[in-house]
């Protein structure tokens, strides 16, 4: 039969459950305000009766109850609304961080008219135009000087404000990739303590929601999943590859990369390969600075290189009114100063590759003459090599023009003399410099004894960067790579600046001196403008300049459009989890009058109890 005294031990369990459910609704609403808080809620089950059914009970109708216990405090919170959130927050934060980062890059490029870099070129070229009508006028000559001056200056500020915003990004990866670091490690802490808590058999719920925190802040920083083994062991993973397994973290480093102007590339720090990020604010940092302002500042030097290549190409050939002739009118600066373009790439101390830019054949071609040959060009591609194939009834100007619609990084053109030109682009692959001719090969007769740029057929006779000396497989010229960044530092040649009767805007005649009212030269570089000169994928410097500002429109507009329909899915997630796992505190201050009433009660009922057996005690005798 049931004791006497098991009225009181009900009354204690309820007392003790009430305070447990009153003391969880107070740390409910001291935690309020409390980032990645879910509220929490007492598990109330009743206490096993004293009874079983079975041949051991009493006879007699009914259980004996005993009242209550605190089974468990468990949080509210939906955990495929949390996996949700975690995968969704990674393009929040990508778009975000593109946003604000083409804002400023829509800056460089918004510049007021009279002061941008096309005005400013559409002024040079007027200058030469001018200058061919006038070539006898020292005035004219002044004003290409100052606007050549003008115009590169203009270059370079667009340079230093791009590589500036390079910068600004290379910062923010290290720091974020710090950030990563810290938060991993700490995941990794709270496994271990949280493993410990739940062996004890209770519900960590606190440490449950920190975790959940680092977790929501980590997939905003990179794109990264999670899920629980069996044995309860959580696991972090970023693009396939384990970031945390219970108490283990792994972390990341950053070391330079020599072409890409010593901006650190992300490495995992056990495994020392390259770590892929493809959303997240990582993600978008990574792709912002190797992809977008990489591709701008790239197709800035390739504007200025080419620009300053072509005119130098003229004017040197040219010959000014004091009858000084083989100046550049930009100066240019080689990577290297052997004439073969020899480099010491691995730092040996021994030259083992070979920096060219620009190769010129020997012979003069016709553009409308159809070659009569077969064969394949092999050159530099973006990964490797690619080939272009040519036809005995292809034209020269059908193979030119295959040579630069082909994924190549290689372009091509005819010079004033009809001679074939090839011209190394700018690489994708980081890896690989820029303005540099890597490989050229042709199995027929094309480019050796037709055009004259290579010494013979075959792979044996092929042009590959990759030793020293390889100029010797040149029939024709060539010229050195730039030094890298030729946007950075292109200006007008001093000799000129300090005698501008040094403009060439003649050729010189059969007694190699300027006649009066020759303008030809300027005539040549005045046509440059709207000229296919082949600057990367455009095909004239208006292209250009054209495509450039459209690109760089369109991004920023994708990127602000995805950042507010981004914005608003995660707003109404987030809203929708608050509404879950948030805390009320009109709705905590109810409960609390709840459990209160309910403690007074079970005080009452304890003292009812104790009346009883007080009278059973202490007064049934008298």
């Amino acid at each position: 039969m049931a004791n006497s005294f098991a009225a009181i031990e009900i009354g204690k369990r309820s007392l003790m459950a009430h305070s447990t459910q009153i003391n969880t609704a107070g740390h409910n609403i001291s935690n309020a305000d409390t980032e990645g808080y879910s509220r929490q809620r007492v598990q109330i089950k009743t206490f096993d009766p004293i009874y079983r059914p079975d041949l051991s009970r009493e006879e007699r109708a009914g259980q004996l109850g005993q009242g209550t216990s605190v089974e468990s405090v468990t949080r509210l919170r939906d955990e495929l609304l949390e996996q949700r959130i975690v995968a969704q927050t990674n393009q929040e934060t990508y778009w975000t961080t593109r946003e604000k980062y083409y804002t400023m890059i829509e800056q460089v490029y918004n510049e007021p008219d009279e002061i941008s870099v096309r005005s400013n070129m559409d002024k040079y070229w007027q200058a030469w135009q001018e200058l061919s009508v006038y070539p006898d006028s020292q005035a004219v000559r002044q004003a290409v000087v100052t606007r050549g001056d003008t115009l590169a200056e203009s270059i370079q500020q667009r340079y230093t404000a791009l590589s500036g915003i390079g910068d600004l990004i290379n910062g923010d990866i290290e720091a974020t990739v710090k950030q990563i670091n810290t938060i991993t490690k700490q995941i990794a802490d709270l496994n271990g303590e949280i493993v410990k808590v739940k062996a004890m058999g209770d519900n960590p719920n606190d440490l449950l929601d920190r975790r959940d925190l680092l977790v929501e802040k980590l997939s905003g920083l990179a794109n990264v999943t999670t899920d629980i083994r069996d044995d309860d062991e959580f696991m972090v993973h970023l693009e396939g590859n384990i970031l945390v397994q219970g108490h283990i973290a792994r972390s990341f480093d950053v070391e330079p990369v020599i072409n890409n102007n010593g901006y650190s590339k992300v490495i995992w720090s056990d495994t020392k390969n390259a770590v892929q990020v493809s959303g997240g604010t990582l993600g978008a940092l990574i792709e912002l600075r190797d992809v977008d302002v990489r591709g701008e500042v790239q197709n800035l030097n390739t504007v200025a290189l080419n620009f300053a290549d072509l005119v130098n190409d003229v004017h040197k050939n040219g010959i000014g009114m004091n009858n000084v002739t083989g100046l550049d009118f930009f100066i240019q600066e080689p990577f290297v100063t052997s004439v073969n373009g020899n480099y010491d790439r691995d730092g040996d101390g021994m030259d083992d590759h070979s920096y060219l830019f620009r190769f010129t054949g020997t012979n003069s071609l016709n553009p409308q003459e159809k070659l009569g040959l077969e064969g394949t060009m092999t050159l530099s591609g973006k990964n490797g090599t690619i080939s272009v194939p040519y036809h005995a009834t292809d034209t020269i100007a059908e193979v030119v023009a295959r040579i630069n619609d082909s994924d190549g990084e290689v372009k091509a053109y005819l010079d004033r003399d009809n001679h074939l030109v090839l011209k190394a682009t700018t690489a994708e692959d980081m890896e690989n410099p820029d303005f540099v001719i890597r490989h050229v090969e042709d199995s027929g007769m094309f480019l050796t004894g037709y055009a004259g740029v290579l010494n013979g057929s075959g792979a044996e006779n092929a042009y590959d960067f990759a030793r020293a000396d390889a100029a010797n497989s040149l029939r024709g010229q060539y010229s050195v790579s730039p030094v890298l960044n030729p946007a950075g530092y292109i200006a007008v040649n001093n000799e000129i600046k300090g005698d501008v009767l040094s403009v060439a805007a003649a050729y010189p005649n059969n007694q190699g001196k300027s006649m009066i009212g020759d303008g030809r030269a300027a005539v040549e570089i005045a046509s440059i403008r709207n000229t296919s000169v082949m600057i990367g994928k455009n095909r004239t410097f208006d292209e250009y300049f054209a495509s450039s500002v459209t690109n760089v429109g369109l991004k920023g507009e994708q990127a602000e459009m995805n950042m507010l329909s981004q914005n608003a899915i995660m707003d109404d997630l987030r809203n929708l989890r608050d509404s879950i796992s948030g805390v009320n505190i009109d709705e905590e201050l109810a409960e609390i009058i709840k459990f209160q009433h309910g403690y007074n009660a079970a005080a009452k009922f304890v003292s009812v109890i104790d009346e009883m057996l007080d009278t059973v005690i202490n007064r049934l005798g008298v």
